[in-house]
């Protein structure tokens, strides 16, 4: 077997194949041809804080094109000018979220038939078919609530029904009470006292008679009024 004492290796300089890392520190490199690569301050990535950045921020200045997708725990945006989306669009997972929009929105069938709606200037909102939420009152004591917009009474017999409190519904509230029983032996008193010292029409209570009756109120956040 041959044994060597030292050994001398020529590793000339060819010019730009040498392998060589160039750029400022912190940039993200890529190949920049013959073998070296380079990088920007237009894309660095701050292992460090600096710059005004937290530390391990990924900086890039300027466009990025993603043909495929972005996978994120927090997407954070600063000025959105335009948003173009196919498919279904989930926004928000907790009840004390808050989605606010400035101007007008539209809602509509991909054919263009309008389903709903609200338009800046005139300040009215168009709809095709509106559907209130509906909740039969089948005992009597019954309160009605924020959760719902129409109430049938079901319940036979007299039936008293509890209507929440005005300051709770808060001003333009509007909700309909519809006896639903065909021939009721008895009557619908409506009761006003959920709310301390509130009224309905300036009375504690307000009684429904006759056949199938129905009622309208509205709450101007002190007390309730028939309309």
């Amino acid at each position: 077997m041959a044994k060597f004492g030292w050994a001398y290796i020529d590793c000339a300089d060819s010019g730009s194949d040498d392998g060589g890392a160039f750029g400022p520190t912190g940039s993200v490199q890529f190949m920049s041809g013959a073998g070296n690569t380079t990088g920007s301050v237009n894309f660095m990535y701050y292992s460090a804080s600096g710059g005004g950045y937290t530390a391990n921020t990924l900086v890039l200045s300027g466009t990025l094109a993603v043909s495929g997708t972005i996978s994120a725990s927090i997407y954070h945006v600063e000025d959105i000018a335009l948003v173009d989306a196919t498919g279904s669009t989930y926004f928000g997972n907790s009840d004390d979220d808050i989605h606010v929009r400035t101007g007008s929105m539209y809602v509509g069938k991909s054919n263009g038939t309008q389903i709903f709606n609200v338009e800046l200037g005139s300040e009215q909102i168009a709809f095709a078919g509106a559907r209130g939420l509906y909740t039969a009152i089948g005992s009597t004591g019954t309160t009605s609530s924020n959760a719902s917009y129409i109430y049938g009474v079901t319940a036979a017999g007299n039936v008293e029904v509890r209507i929440h409190s005005a300051a709770v519904a808060q001003a333009g509230a509007v909700y309909v009470i519809k006896d639903e029983v065909t021939s009721r032996a008895g009557s619908i008193t409506l009761s006003a006292s959920v709310g301390s010292g509130e009224t309905i029409d300036g009375g504690a209570f307000y009684n429904l008679a006759g056949t199938m009756p129905a009622i309208s109120l509205y709450s101007n956040g002190t007390n309730w009024f028939v309309f």
